[in-house]
């Protein structure tokens, strides 16, 4: 029989990896279309996780481009930033420029109970739904270009 504290541990346990997630680095690329399968994107609201240096928990419910077929997330460095420098100049002006990552989402539901402090921002973390992989894509012009450099 399991003892009340393998139980506890069990509670304590993250949430299962949903969606791929992909940090857009490039100002002229919106990404309307998915970079992987080329469908076209939708915007969907997500409760974002992010880590600032030194041990600081950030929840951001941000509009973000969705592909649905291929479950990818994607947000704008630039706006994300942005909106970090925004959040951080009222309560913690000496994290801002530190480096951050994005390493998953929480239920609506959750973000607004920490929102309305029935749940510790410590206690938020046991409701992360980390991301099951973070992609990377590189955008290439378009235009003309030889034969050998289109197959490389």
């Amino acid at each position: 029989m399991p003892s009340k504290l393998q139980n506890k541990k069990s509670q304590t346990k993250l949430k299962g990896a949903r969606h791929y997630f992909f940090l857009n680095p490039y100002i002229d690329s919106s990404f309307t279309r998915c970079p992987k399968c080329e469908s076209k994107t939708k915007i969907r609201k997500y409760c974002l996780v992010i880590h600032i240096e030194p041990k600081n928990l950030f929840l951001l419910n941000k509009s973000c481009r969705y592909c649905p077929s291929c479950d990818l997330i994607i947000v704008k460095q630039a706006d994300l930033e942005r909106l970090l420098i925004a959040a951080c100049e009222k309560n913690a002006p000496d994290i801002i420029g530190n480096e951050y990552f994005v390493f998953g989402t929480i239920d609506r539901a959750d973000w607004k109970n920490v929102q309305k402090k029935k749940i510790s921002p410590q206690d938020a973390i046991k409701y992360l739904h980390p991301f099951k992989d973070i992609w990377k894509f590189e955008v290439i012009p378009g235009g003309w270009y030889p034969e050998e450099k289109k197959k490389a």
